[in-house]
């Protein structure tokens, strides 16, 4: 076709969908479709290839590391500090290092009250140790004392394990042979940090053993807190509101709900004669809660009226004994 026609289309020029006859300048030919579609699409192909051969690296930086990663997991027993993620993780670690341990398992259980369901599902662990004449050592809060499951778990494991409570307790800890502990990485309990690092593990089992020392036997009653009327869990209460917490943590810190924790202030503050927060916490300055007691055995015994009195005199009438709840 003359070139003059295709002056008013000037994309067939642009695209080569037309170029210049060879034999005559002022003639245009129509190009091949094989030609054009290979022209057009040349930026695409080398687009690509360039992908391909990145994609090839990747793979085999992949295979590289993949190939590392095999190592470590085979060699993942001498690791010091290893992720557990999620609760099979998480129990498959404990059923090995139970399977491992020879000599004694220490623990922290926190939490309160313990429910049966909970302690049979580690009671399988816990009869195998005690077959391989392992020791336990068993750390909970006071309230742990109230649960009948506790004490039939107790009962069943004979002199295999030995239980203390504590008005406080740290997180969960459980340490095997004082070679490997587990403890919570997050507050849900999914998942866990396995630690065998010689210095961390002795750190952890130095926490216990102080905490084991302070800690009070399971068989042994709670010391009287020497104050008519107030219970050792009111007094553990009345020295947390002395530092400023609030009841949920309070009822966290002690294994108790928030409604028990509020119930015990609700006679606290009857016991003390306080009409408000504010004034239970005076009341509580006054009678010495806002510190550490005296044991029962020393001469002077203070009455909830602030009064020093001889131990052995009869109480306030109407007050019920510190032991009765």
């Amino acid at each position: 076709m003359p070139r003059r026609d295709a002056e008013p289309v000037p994309c067939l020029l642009e695209l080569a969908l037309l170029h210049p006859d060879p034999d005559d300048m002022d003639w245009l030919v129509p190009t091949s479709p094989q030609e054009v579609m290979t022209r057009l699409l040349r930026g695409v192909y080398d687009e690509i290839s360039a992908s391909q051969r990145r994609v090839g690296s990747a793979v085999a930086a992949f295979e590289w590391y993949a190939g590392l990663g095999g190592q470590a997991s085979a060699s993942s027993e001498g690791m010091a500090i290893r992720v557990l993620d999620g609760p099979s993780r998480i129990q498959a670690a404990l059923d090995e290092a139970t399977a491992a341990c020879t000599t004694e398992v220490l623990t922290v259980q926190p939490g309160g009250i313990r429910r049966e369901h909970e302690l049979s599902e580690g009671l399988h662990r816990a009869l195998a140790l005690r077959g391989r004449g392992v020791r336990m050592r068993d750390l909970y809060n006071h309230v742990a004392r109230h649960g009948q499951g506790l004490l039939n778990y107790l009962e069943l494991m004979g002199d295999a394990v030995e239980a203390r409570t504590l008005d406080e307790v740290i997180d969960r800890l459980i340490l095997f042979d004082r070679t490997v502990a587990f403890i919570p990485a997050n507050a849900d309990r999914t998942m866990a940090l396995e630690l065998r690092h010689p210095g961390l593990v002795e750190y952890l089992v130095t926490v216990f053993e102080r905490l084991w020392r302070l800690a009070i036997p399971l068989t042994a009653p709670l010391p009287d807190t020497g104050l008519e009327g107030i219970s050792h869990r009111e007094q553990s209460i009345a020295a947390l509101l002395a530092e400023g917490h609030q009841d949920a943590v309070i009822a966290e810190r002690l294994g108790i709900s928030v409604r028990t924790c509020r119930a015990h202030i609700a006679r606290l503050s009857e016991t003390l004669g306080a009409a408000s927060r504010t004034q239970l916490g005076v009341r509580i300055a006054q009678v010495g809660l806002d510190r550490p007691r005296a044991s029962s055995s020393e001469a002077e015994v203070i009455s909830v009226s602030g009064v020093p009195r001889v131990p052995g005199a009869p109480g306030v009438p109407g007050q019920e004994s510190p032991t009765g709840r």
